[in-house]
């Protein structure tokens, strides 16, 4: 796909204007970064930033055979949800593997929001679609919402100023719906993806333009920064959160990917996998997500082989970086499970050359 023929959220002249380099991501021409990685990182951490994640897929899942559907695609207890609370799961393929991790939201009984990522738009409703034999109603809101992120130690006091709606009683993993700025329905939810703080507003795409110059206006005072994708991604790295494509995907389990606390073995939950999953629980597996911290000076990257001190193959990064906090290369790795120890020796194979690196407890900041 050329820049054409990509598609573009309803904010990209906002980008533009303010001169952000633009890249082709999950099918949108996307901001990769505004005023530079460092800068915009920083930010976050230490004042706020805002991020368009308009990419993202939005999925309303109604109906009184709703809950019947996401308990069966889900690996997560979605029972154990009261209104206005949030979910993070990710739905098995029936091989093991992966097809998204995602966010439910639940509004009422019959009645719940649905949060994939871009590049799975397609996949996951089509395996939605195939798995709904209880007449739930699914409807796919993602070309009519945009999704503007606001993240940071200083992201409520941003916010604050542009709704009425007390932002201190939003409790991590919940949401409400309340009028921001100008716009008049948004989903303002509290599930980051940076580990900063912050809040998700998810509105109609005609309320987006508005809505981001609003933002950028009002934390102009509090240090805010737009920020774009590279520096999104170096904060969920810091923070241990995986990317799907990257840390896990089709051929990776939950078991696998350290995500083992959103898998539920409840009683009365007969989700996808569930009877290989709970093997993998019990009989443990060959191969774990661990974090990786260089020793030596260097940035591991995504696909570079980890070998023991034998030089012998034990792994591969998914997702690394330098960090701008630690200011050390760190990463994310599949390692084979005798070396997933808090302390084990490895080395990453960079440019033929093994770098001493060591196994450490994620979060990394």
């Amino acid at each position: 796909m050329n820049k054409q023929t990509m598609k573009n959220t309803p904010l990209i002249k906002k980008h533009e204007k303010l001169g952000a380099k633009i890249v082709p991501f999950a099918g949108y021409n996307m901001p990769l970064e505004y005023s530079g990685i460092i800068k915009e990182h920083m930010a976050v951490r230490e004042a706020a930033g805002i991020f368009d994640a308009s990419h993202m897929g939005e999925f309303w899942i109604k109906g009184e055979g709703a809950i019947k559907l996401l308990q069966k695609i889900t690996t997560n207890d979605v029972s154990l949800l009261i209104d206005g609370q949030a979910q993070y799961t990710c739905m098995p393929n029936g091989k093991g593997g992966i097809i998204d991790d995602i966010i439910i939201y639940k509004y009422n009984d019959t009645k719940y929001f649905v949060v994939v990522n871009a590049s799975n738009i397609q996949k996951d409703w089509d395996w939605m679609k195939s798995q709904n034999s209880f007449g739930a109603e699914m409807e796919d809101a993602s070309e009519r919402m945009s999704l503007l992120c606001v993240q940071g130690p200083k992201a409520k006091q941003v916010l604050q100023q542009l709704t009425s709606y007390n932002l201190d009683t939003v409790k991590s993993f919940h949401c409400v719906t309340t009028s921001v700025g100008n716009a008049k329905e948004v989903i303002v939810s509290a599930t980051g993806y940076t580990g900063a703080g912050g809040f998700e507003l998810f509105c109609y795409n005609e309320d987006a333009p508005a809505l981001w110059d609003a933002i950028i206006k009002a934390g102009e005072p509090f240090g805010l920064l737009p920020a774009g994708l590279a520096s999104r991604d170096t904060l969920r790295l810091e923070k241990g959160f995986c990317l799907y494509g990257n840390d896990i995907d089709d051929t990776t389990s939950p078991i696998e990917a350290n995500l083992g606390w959103i898998v539920k073995f409840v009683p009365g939950k007969d989700f996808i996998d569930r009877n290989l999953l709970e093997e993998q629980m019990k009989n443990g597996v060959s191969k774990k997500l661990v974090g990786i911290e260089l020793i030596e000076r260097g940035i591991p990257r995504h696909g570079y082989p980890i070998v023991d001190a034998n030089d012998n193959e034990i792994g591969h990064i998914t997702s690394g970086t330098m960090s701008p906090i630690l200011q050390k290369g760190i990463g994310m790795a599949y390692v084979s499970t005798e070396f997933s120890s808090v302390g084990s020796s490895v080395y990453v194979k960079v440019r033929n050359k093994n770098l001493e690196a060591k196994v450490v407890k994620m979060p990394f900041v």
